[in-house]
């Protein structure tokens, strides 16, 4: 089955900050989400936490309950302040003993880990996982029902996400560094309660506490993109306690924001030659028939027309410029299943003067309603990839100096992505994280999911994170999109099941 592609958000979103990564602990403290760096006081205040009975509900979609857990806001405080985290399960189905429970996280930072169960992983993942696992999720705290992190108003917003990123003079600069501005200060303004509070290492801890009062000994997870991140944090944090982790689509904890950025350039870059030479095979291709570098440089030629001129889109307040034609068409790399829409997009939007199709595209990235009201992902998204790695560039010269680089790694996506990277350096909350590898010494294997034209997460993240860790195993799905797990090979469904339900890890390096 095919579904939306997991989600994840960096230097993609194009005005979405730089990526992840976070600081370090011990891992070895035996109380549920505490590090050596606490005193005794605070580990006794968590305590709790880790007790308490959630209290299950039916909510809306049939065969899955909801309850809400409570957290400390601040772990080094725990007795100063709490916050609310929604939860979701849908029960094992049996046959079979059950395992245990199997928590989610689709990715972002920022997608609803809830949202991801319900609609998808709660009902498509293979049958004997769904028998025997309760299925599990927890919106991470500043994501969707965990306390969200705002931003923006939705007409905010709308402006916030046509702003010129690949400015051409000083004047257009200053637009794009004062819309980072003011989307940090309305981040600030609209959430300064959690905004220091939504860092990777506070939602694993919250993973572990949550896996405390669920009663499981180990932690079992399925991670997507981002949700890898998160996964291998965990697995620093407490490897005593990780049990059977998949991490598909791997970050790499290791570099620092700009090169992450610079990596993930070059893999929308290769995501879209793969786009490109389908689409020249196809008559109605609106970039030609001649080659994949013929059509970058057609598109890259539309996308200029369009910074100078929008076009209509079926929309009475907005037109479709380069920005948001540019995240549409990014939004359809992440799926090849969508690479039919993209093209019938562009080909609406350059010979028909009609851009609602790839409106339509970067509203789905963007997670845009039809009544003009947004999600919080790309709020939630910036507020974590800025607590979790210092910015990518901290001035805009600094971006600039390096936009050679970024169009040399993609000659169609390279000059907006590099400006993206400036993002964090307006952040009202200092970063807390820095790059480091993770090697989770002491857990128990863990499995690593790498696509080899990944559009999000270039495979050499996950060659590079199967490496770090001390117990990785390296699986390979040689295909396009993001992500494998799920989304049709029966050579990576059969590994990951058999991983998940048998502890067994398929043969390092295996390729399907």
């Amino acid at each position: 089955m095919r579904t939306k592609a997991p989600l994840a958000r960096t230097a993609a979103a194009l005005l979405a900050a730089g990526l992840l990564i976070s600081g370090c602990t011990d891992g070895s403290s035996p109380d549920p989400s505490a590090r050596s760096s606490l005193d005794s006081a605070a580990q006794e205040a968590l305590k709790p936490f880790a007790t308490q009975k959630l209290k299950w509900r039916e909510c809306g979609v049939p065969g899955f309950e909801c309850s809400t857990l409570r957290a400390p806001l601040d772990y080094e405080k725990p007795d100063g302040g709490t916050i609310k985290l929604a939860v979701s399960r849908k029960k094992a189905t049996g046959p079979g003993k059950r395992i245990g429970s199997l928590q989610v996280n689709p990715g972002g930072p920022g997608g609803s880990a809830i949202e991801y169960l319900q609609a998808y992983a709660g009902l498509a993942y293979p049958a004997p996982v769904r028998a025997r696992y309760d299925m599990v999720a927890v919106d991470p705290r500043g994501v969707a029902r965990s306390e969200p992190v705002e931003c923006l108003g939705d007409k905010a917003m709308d402006a916030y996400t046509q702003t010129d990123v690949t400015p051409d003079d000083d004047r257009e600069q200053d637009r794009l560094v004062a819309a980072y501005k003011e989307f940090s200060a309305g981040c600030e303004e609209r959430s300064a309660k959690v905004l220091p509070h939504v860092s990777t290492v506070e939602a694993a801890r919250d993973m572990d506490l949550l896996r405390a009062v669920l009663g499981d000994e180990k932690l079992y997870y399925v991670g997507a993109s981002y949700g890898t991140f998160l996964g291998a944090t965990y697995a620093e944090l407490y490897p005593d306690r990780t049990g059977r982790l998949v991490l598909d689509g791997a970050m790499d904890p290791s570099l620092p924001a700009e090169q992450l950025n610079l990596d993930q350039t070059a893999g929308f870059e290769t995501a879209f030659k793969a786009f490109a030479e389908d689409c020249i095979k196809q008559p109605d291709c609106p970039l030609g028939t001649e080659s994949a570098e013929d059509a970058g440089r057609r598109l890259s030629a539309f996308f200029l027309e369009l910074d100078k001129k929008p076009i209509p889109a079926g929309d009475d307040t907005r037109k479709l410029g380069e920005s948001l034609a540019t995240t549409g068409v990014i939004a359809a790399m992440y799926d090849e299943g969508a690479w039919p829409q993209a093209r019938d997009g562009l080909a609406a939007a350059m010979q028909d003067n009609d851009g609602s199709g790839l409106l339509m595209l970067s509203d789905s990235y963007y997670e845009r309603g039809p009544d003009g009201k947004y999600g919080n992902i790309m709020f939630a998204n910036a507020a974590v990839n800025c607590l979790d790695l210092p910015p990518a560039f901290a001035t805009p010269e600094d971006a600039e100096k390096a936009l050679p680089d970024f169009d040399k790694a993609s000659p169609v996506f390279g000059k907006g992505l590099g400006w993206a990277g400036l993002t964090c350096a307006y952040w009202p909350e200092k970063a807390t994280g820095s790059a480091h590898r993770i090697e989770a010494e002491g857990a128990a294997p863990l499995l690593v999911v790498g696509t080899t034209r990944d559009p999000a997460t270039p495979y050499k993240w996950a060659e590079s994170l199967a490496g770090q860790l001390a117990t990785g195993t390296l699986l390979t799905y040689d295909g396009d999109g993001h992500t494998a797990y799920g989304r049709g090979s029966d050579c990576i469904d059969s590994a990951v099941n058999r991983y998940l339900l048998d502890g067994k890890t398929p043969q390092d390096g295996k390729k399907c």
